[in-house]
């Protein structure tokens, strides 16, 4: 099963290669552009995430045992903000991820080098992931 502590200590690491913002950047640029992309069907308002500036599409699938994370953005930074997240909480249990508060934000410094836009829109998805966490291991 997927360990959403231990991901986030492997984002840290990752992100610890790196000795300037400008690199981090261009690394989460990167992560973004290795999202695997959403079929345009899939694009639909309903799944289009409020509180982004850019357009997120997030789809959250599965159950309280293992909650499978999809999306996508047509913002390059926010595409590597979605990344994380997926490599964070994707294949977790609604309880591992409600018990994985995200640490590695405050530990890389996002918050401090992301727009206030950004910073919001990452909140959002976050807030999504934890709401749709909470509602699966309520049905349990």
């Amino acid at each position: 099963m997927h360990d959403p502590q231990k991901a986030q200590q492997d984002v840290i690491s990752d992100f610890s290669l790196f000795d300037n913002w400008l690199d981090r950047y261009q690394y989460l640029i990167d992560l973004g552009k290795a999202l695997e992309p959403l079929a345009e069907s899939e694009k639909t308002d309903d799944i289009l995430l409020h509180g982004c500036q850019s357009r997120v599409w997030l789809i959250i699938e599965g159950d309280a045992n293992e909650m499978k994370i999809r999306a996508n953005s047509d913002a390059a930074i926010v595409s590597g903000l979605i990344a994380l997240l997926i490599r964070v909480y994707s294949g977790a249990s609604a309880e591992q991820i409600l018990e994985a508060k995200p640490e590695f934000i405050t530990a890389l410094g996002l918050q401090q080098h992301l727009s206030a836009t950004r910073a919001n829109g990452l909140h959002a998805m976050l807030e999504a992931i934890f709401s749709k966490a909470k509602s699966y291991s309520k049905e349990t």
